[in-house]
């Protein structure tokens, strides 16, 4: 019998005979040193079909086509060969290319997971996300699908041998295979252009599909938008401060103004039973206090690092996205009127910068070791550590300032996911039973639904208890609370999740939030506010941009920034006050 006979027989007896063959062979290749050029294909011609799982489920989704979708494989492969050439150096090759398997394995994980895209705003998230907010995000199911992409990259990276050629020579032949891939891709949309073109104006989340491009643009962009304010013009605020002033009713003798205003997280607004048409009574605590609850209003951005800084600032949302320096904001001008600011924050991520110039205190600060222990549960505080040493961290406010009137922001956690059920303390679970694991598409939609409703009841139950504190300081001052989450949710409407969506394409989900406040008998008065006005107007669409201009109007605090039209209480101004 002749030697390929027996082999054949073999492997017909052991039917995986060809697949240890076939192992074999793979194991030992590349036999030989490789060019870079070469290695920069194999890699990127392997990320086109491994790293891009979330366009080409969207593309069948959408019924793109078979021309649109092998164009857009030929124009990620020049893209990411491009980006290989450029980190195509000796000694440093490896571990770069190692770097943009890495992301791209990470960027495919969430977009899976979460159906987020990579856009800058979302690499900007990613880049203010501390350890608290990384570890809700882990899970085996992150790692088995990292490890899918990176492990038989990682191996071929080990095993692969680059031919060495000196520096000249390789920044020749990087130059060469960058103009070729700009000229494959350059053929191919001219092409393609005709089902190209309306595809990429019709879906314009396919752009920030592409992976790795998609994270590594976004979040070049990123950064760059980052360093941009702070760097123009040596760092220079814009003064917004300038001409604040104290109005008529801060005169001799009158109680000052004791206002919180608490930010909310992550809250969306068809989730608030009160007054918003929601089935479930979510906010028991808030309609016993009859407070007030607008129904349409709309948030600046669908992330924390997007709203906050504009809801603060008297810009509006369209101008402070193309501001090109920062500007003073909302607490700059009302410490300068001659008030006194806190800032208190129960957020890992922080202000955003927001409070950067004004008295800042964490929830945790100050508390005793056994409320420490029964309200911050693995190092992560609930929102109801926030009410606890009031009258201690406004005693300690200065004196002078404390006597004009008070502006206290509170910084909630509120419902920040993907780990709902952490967000709320076992006597708000009304709702079971509820998503328990970062993986949110593994839970069914009642169960989702449940646990981020039981951090609704949280919220509600923590707004209660800062209006009941409010109450009890009504002897010394004229007391209000005015609530506003800074962006909403997605919780498996249209196969997404979380939130920080591009706002142009980003669902309703994630943009209309709650509004909520309540005034004080005395704060009414003070103001010449009608509580009938203020209720029949609780329907009028507002955004984030009014809260910069409401805040000041309650408060009485004059400045050149303020704008009438934008406060949300001033047509209700001057009619008959409430005399209870």
């Amino acid at each position: 019998m002749s030697l390929h006979a027996a082999a054949s027989a073999s492997s017909l007896s052991d039917p995986w005979a060809r697949v240890r063959t076939a192992a074999r062979r793979l194991s030992a290749w590349p036999a030989g040193p490789v060019s870079a050029q070469g290695a920069a294909l194999a890699l990127a011609a392997y990320l086109v079909l491994a790293a891009n799982w979330p366009l080409w489920l969207q593309l069948a989704r959408i019924d793109a086509g078979v021309r649109s979708a092998l164009a857009l494989h030929v124009l990620i492969a020049c893209g990411t060969v491009a980006v290989l050439s450029l980190l195509a150096w000796p000694r440093v090759l490896k571990p770069l290319w190692w770097l943009v398997v890495l992301a791209a394995a990470l960027s495919q994980h969430y977009m899976l997971a979460y159906g987020v895209v990579m856009d800058p705003g979302m690499a900007a998230n990613m880049l203010h996300t501390d350890a608290r907010e990384v570890a809700d995000l882990l899970g085996p199911r992150m790692l088995m699908t990292v490890l899918a992409v990176l492990a038989p990259a990682t191996w071929w990276l080990w095993r692969v041998r680059i031919a060495p050629v000196g520096l000249a020579r390789q920044a020749a032949r990087n130059a060469g295979m960058l103009l070729m891939a700009f000229g494959v891709a350059a053929a191919t949309v001219a092409v393609a252009s005709r089902d190209l073109a309306p595809l990429m104006r019709n879906h314009t989340q396919l752009r920030y599909l592409m992976n790795p491009l998609a994270s590594l643009y976004s979040t070049t962009v990123a950064a760059v938008r980052a360093a941009r304010p702070a760097l123009a013009q040596g760092g220079a605020l814009v003064p917004t401060s300038r001409g604040a002033a104290l109005g008529p009713t801060h005169v001799a003798g009158a109680k000052p103004p004791l206002l919180v205003l608490v930010v909310g997280e992550t809250a969306r607004a068809d989730h608030f039973g009160l007054m918003n048409g929601y089935a479930r009574d979510t906010t028991p605590e808030l309609a016993r206090r009859q407070v007030l609850s607008w129904r349409e209003v709309r948030s600046c951005g669908t992330s924390t690092l997007a709203s906050v800084p504009c809801m603060f600032s008297p810009l509006g949302r369209r101008d402070f996205e193309a501001r090109k320096q920062e500007h003073e904001n909302l607490l700059d001008v009302a410490q300068a009127a001659g008030l006194a600011v806190l800032w208190l924050e129960n957020q890992p991520g922080g202000c955003k910068g927001v409070c950067r110039r004004v008295p800042r205190a964490e929830a945790a600060d100050g508390l005793p070791a056994e409320l420490r222990q029964a309200l911050c549960e693995g190092g992560e505080c609930g929102d109801q550590a926030l009410l606890h040493g009031l009258d201690e961290r406004l005693a300690a406010l200065p004196e002078a300032q404390r006597q004009r009137g008070v502006l206290l922001v509170m910084h909630q956690m509120g419902s920040h996911g993907p780990a709902y059920h952490k967000r709320s303390p076992a006597a708000a679970k009304r709702f079971l039973p509820e998503c328990r694991t970062e993986v949110l598409a593994d839970c069914s939609h009642d169960a989702l639904v449940n646990a981020y409703d039981n951090t609704i009841v949280a919220t509600d139950a923590f707004l209660a208890g800062a209006i009941d504190w409010l109450r009890g300081q009504s002897a010394r001052y004229d007391t209000g609370l005015l609530y506003v989450s800074d962006h909403g949710e997605s919780l498996g409407e249209y196969g997404l999740f979380l939130h920080g969506m591009p706002y142009a394409i980003a669902p309703d989900q994630q943009k209309h939030v709650p509004m909520v406040a309540w005034l004080g008998a005395g704060l009414e008065r003070r103001q010449r506010l009608s509580d009938a006005c203020l209720r029949a107007g609780l329907d009028a669409p507002l955004t984030h941009d009014h809260l910069y201009h409401t805040v000041l109007g309650l408060l009485d605090v004059r400045s050149p920034s303020y704008r009438r039209a934008l406060d949300a209480m001033d047509g209700c101004r001057g009619v008959a006050p409430r005399s209870d």
